[in-house]
């Protein structure tokens, strides 16, 4: 097996920097959550009431992410494949995050805290995604090819994430129509600097490595590529490393923070997540990354996150540590049903096959 030293990088800075996170304020085992942290922002942004805060980790990953494109030369604005199925692709996935509680990154940083009922998730995310490629190797499947567009077009996402710095600004700084959440998840937080200069580690590295949590089963069992299984493995490691010399390492299944042990809907949560990830391109990290080299089929992923927050808030999908909500178990089933829908329906035609 050859060694990927970028890939065990990014597992490195993920493994040390969410932990460190969580030691200067961010909420327990949520060190960095892609899904978690996209839901706090669309608080802020009016979408749903319950968490509000603009997080600085999301904007540091894009801007880092941005620049890194910039450098490397892959800043290439693109986009055209079904954005409105994988706009529904974000939503089901953010529902499906919060029944379970976190993204794919958060599921690996549970377990390396010593939270066990994060392995139910991890499961159904490799089933999930199993399945994905089962669809996307052993059918017709396809969403288009996506074309090249405006560079104009492509700045989107680092704009947008400007913006929100702007408003996070405003929000610390006492503007009252910029509100974020006084207690509860949202108002646990590192000190803006830290969060900031992370998230644009994160962006800079897992640019340059592709590191993606749902990718890293696809390049081993298609590619026969360990790069990034390495990099899940090397961030497993060092989470747990220094959640255990930081006092925060917790092993077993019970009082773990932001988790719920109902097993069956952890692993059909995630289940669904590792469908509309592997359909839609990518895990909420890696769409986030891509969004900012100008895919504006990710930054509608993105959109649909954004989207699916609030559903999931408003109408009683997102679970608590006190279980499932009211209508968790209705969408994840929903959610499932649209990906075979999609599935079903978007095969090529005999033209576009010949």
């Amino acid at each position: 097996m050859k060694i990927s030293y970028i890939g065990i990088l990014s597992g490195l800075a993920l493994g040390v920097l969410a932990p460190l996170l969580v030691w200067q304020g961010n909420p327990g085992n949520m060190g960095i959550c892609a899904a978690c942290f996209i839901r706090d922002t669309s608080g802020a942004l009016g979408f749903q009431s319950a968490l509000a805060y603009i997080r600085p980790e999301i904007i540091g990953i894009v801007l880092g992410a941005f620049i890194a494109a910039l450098f490397f030369g892959k800043f290439e604005p693109r986009g055209g494949s079904a954005p409105t199925t994988r706009f529904f692709f974000g939503v089901f996935a953010m529902l499906g995050a919060l029944v379970f509680l976190g993204c794919p990154w958060r599921a690996l940083l549970r377990l390396g805290a010593g939270d066990l009922s994060a392995i139910a998730g991890i499961l159904g995310l490799v089933a999930g995604v199993l399945a994905g490629l089962w669809v996307q190797f052993k059918t017709t499947f396809t969403l288009g090819a996506q074309r090249p567009q405006t560079k104009a077009t492509g700045l989107l996402m680092p704009i947008f994430a400007l913006a929100l710095l702007g408003l996070l600004l405003l929000g610390l700084g006492g503007f009252e129509w910029v509100k974020f959440s006084q207690k509860g998840p949202a108002s646990m937080h590192a000190p803006l600097i830290i969060s900031l200069i992370a998230g644009l580690i994160i962006g800079v590295v897992f640019q340059k490595s592709g590191f993606c949590s749902v990718g890293a089963i696809k390049t081993l069992i298609v590619d026969k590529n360990s790069a990034m299984m390495q990099a899940i493995i090397a961030l497993l490691i060092s989470t747990a490393l220094v959640n255990l010399a930081l006092g925060q390492f917790n092993l077993g299944f019970d009082n773990q923070p932001i988790a719920h042990n109902d097993m069956l809907w952890n692993f059909l949560a995630m289940l669904l997540c590792g469908l509309c990830f592997t359909l839609g391109g990518g895990c909420p990290g890696r769409q986030l990354i891509k969004s900012a080299e100008g895919d504006n089929d990710s930054a509608i992923f993105v959109m649909g996150l954004i989207a699916g927050a609030g559903i999931a808030h408003n109408f009683g999908v997102a679970a608590s540590p006190a279980g499932l909500g009211a209508n968790s178990a209705v969408a994840v089933i929903i959610g499932l049903v649209f990906c075979a829908l999609v599935a079903i329906f978007s095969r090529r035609s005999p033209a576009m096959q010949g």
